[in-house]
């Protein structure tokens, strides 16, 4: 059994009322509903019984989603030198500044504790682009120091 029922809320909003108004319709028996939970559902013939004209097919999402992947990752490194923080840094940053047409949107936050050799890149961005970014950190620092 299919029946399209409504809130309380979006008969309110059909109507033009307040939702407190639709509730005490609903409890003086002036609108047939259905308690299911702690809610109210009216159906579509006792909507149409009530307001004495046909009810229009509710509007469910008719927004285009567009699906977002999303990538926050946070790459530590420890026993790094300065002189290998700075070349990574600067492959970093030459890497965001050329981006093509198209790659996802890319945030990279760069932080050396110098005196730890310690280095935090956090990076946020698409899949494919902190991929990228992921693979230029791994060639950078498999590079033997000189």
């Amino acid at each position: 059994m299919t029946q399209e029922l409504f809130t309380a809320d979006e008969v309110a909003d059909r109507l033009g009322l307040h939702v407190r108004t639709v509730r005490n319709y609903i409890r003086e028996g002036r609108l047939t509903a259905v308690r299911i939970g702690k809610q109210y559902r009216i159906a579509r013939a006792d909507l149409e019984a009530f307001t004495g004209r046909p009810a229009e097919p509710a509007v469910r999402d008719t927004v285009v989603r567009r699906r977002h992947v999303g990538v926050s990752s946070i790459v530590e490194i420890d026993a790094i030198s300065p002189e290998t923080v700075s070349r990574l840094s600067t492959v970093l940053t030459t890497a965001t500044a050329h981006r093509r047409d198209g790659d996802g949107q890319l945030r990279l936050n760069i932080v050396y504790d110098e005196e730890r050799a310690h280095l935090k890149i956090v990076v946020l961005g698409s899949l494919s682009t902190s991929a990228d970014i992921f693979g230029l950190i791994s060639a950078v620092i498999e590079e033997p120091e000189t």
